[in-house]
């Protein structure tokens, strides 16, 4: 019995990290497509199109398994989608403003965040190795975050894009926060349903006047987004009902390294030695992360699993 409920854990933990990094490598994915749109369709157009596809995949998932749309706790799926929409529209600005590397590694302060509002509101533990991990991930953010050399010239990114980054990354800490404790009680497809529940009707009213028609690749790009950003949901949704919050979010530092090798590989953004530097920062705190355990040590787990 207690090597049969260690091993369920542990399976737990491989599951919660698998979906983490897939939802990194997703996450990444639709920062490229829209960076390669190049800022030339209006921010609520591209959260219009991904909702609209995220709306046809949940709804076809979620008549398949058979269960209820609307879930239980209602008022705080509602308050999930209005801040992931938020965070949605913050990212896509600072995109459009920032190289990809420095705008992802803006968003990923958000486990710093993630670990702390998970302290105060679902009173989570913050284990030594967690902290660790987040301060080390923190480190490598701060190493990357510099002023870009082009042509020898110093340029400095705005500063209204890097407060716009910073409360797109706030706004995720929450987002993720919610779905932690949503996890609880709600399907995991039934939580991204209610993302673009609240994601269109907040759009709409911003392209009244001011959409723009899609045109030749932009079309593959606006495909990607919504793709890629469904299969990011579902993922970090599965992984945050498989582990704590803090824990987490710790190991989507990963798409520090996945954004930055996109930015030089699709936008030509050159690898400095500070962006070496902070992403072996980011990848360590992603490994300390993994060596962690769960909730207690060994020891402990399997004296709860005694009492089963």
């Amino acid at each position: 019995m207690n090597f049969r409920a260690w091993r369920e854990t542990h399976e737990n933990e491989i599951q919660g990290f698998k979906s983490l990094i897939t939802s990194s490598l997703a996450f990444s994915l639709m920062t490229v497509c829209v960076k390669k749109l190049g800022g030339r369709l209006p921010i609520a157009e591209l959260i219009m199109a991904r909702a609209l596809i995220s709306l046809v995949i949940t709804r076809v998932m979620i008549s398949k398994v058979g269960i209820s749309p609307w879930g239980k706790n209602k008022k705080l799926l509602l308050t999930r989608g209005l801040v992931g929409t938020g965070a949605l529209f913050c990212i896509f600005k600072a995109l459009n403003y920032l190289s990809l590397s420095t705008a992802t590694v803006i968003q990923y302060t958000y486990p710093t965040f993630t670990a702390l509002l998970g302290f105060f509101i679902l009173r989570e533990k913050l284990k030594r190795r967690i902290v660790v991990s987040v301060i080390l991930g923190w480190i490598g953010v701060k190493l990357v975050v510099q002023p870009i050399i082009v042509n020898g010239n110093e340029i400095n990114f705005p500063l209204f894009a890097i407060i716009i980054a910073l409360i797109g990354a706030i706004l995720t800490a929450l987002a993720y926060v919610i779905v932690r404790k949503l996890s609880q009680t709600e399907d995991s497809i039934v939580i991204v349903h209610y993302f673009p529940l609240v994601a269109v009707p907040i759009s709409l009213p911003f392209l009244i006047n001011n959409a723009v028609m899609p045109r030749g690749f932009e079309w593959i790009w606006i495909l990607g987004i919504g793709i890629f950003t469904q299969l990011g949901q579902l993922s970090i949704t599965k992984g945050l009902s498989l582990l704590p919050a803090g824990h987490a979010t710790s190991i989507n530092y990963t798409q520090v390294l996945f954004g930055t090798l996109w930015g030089a590989i699709f936008f030509s953004e050159n690898l400095t030695i500070y962006i070496l530097a902070g992403s072996i920062c980011v990848f360590g705190a992603t490994l300390i992360s993994l060596s962690a355990k769960l909730d207690l040590d060994l020891s402990v787990r399997l004296g709860k699993a005694s009492k089963i």
